[in-house]
């Protein structure tokens, strides 16, 4: 499980770039997002493997 964590960025990235083209933004207008989108998926990653050493 703690190696595939990657993967949560990586989709959610692909998943916000695909809404911004579809919807006639550029990239560099959704930079927030991709912001958030990093800063949520450290802490799913920081809770998952915080949890895998208690446990």
């Amino acid at each position: 499980m703690i190696r595939l964590l990657f993967l949560i960025p990586l989709v959610l990235c692909l998943l916000w770039i695909t809404y911004l083209t579809m919807n006639g933004h550029r990239l560099k207008d959704g930079k927030q997002g991709f912001i958030y989108i990093l800063v949520i998926s450290s802490v799913i990653a920081a809770f998952y493997t915080l949890m895998w050493f208690v446990t």
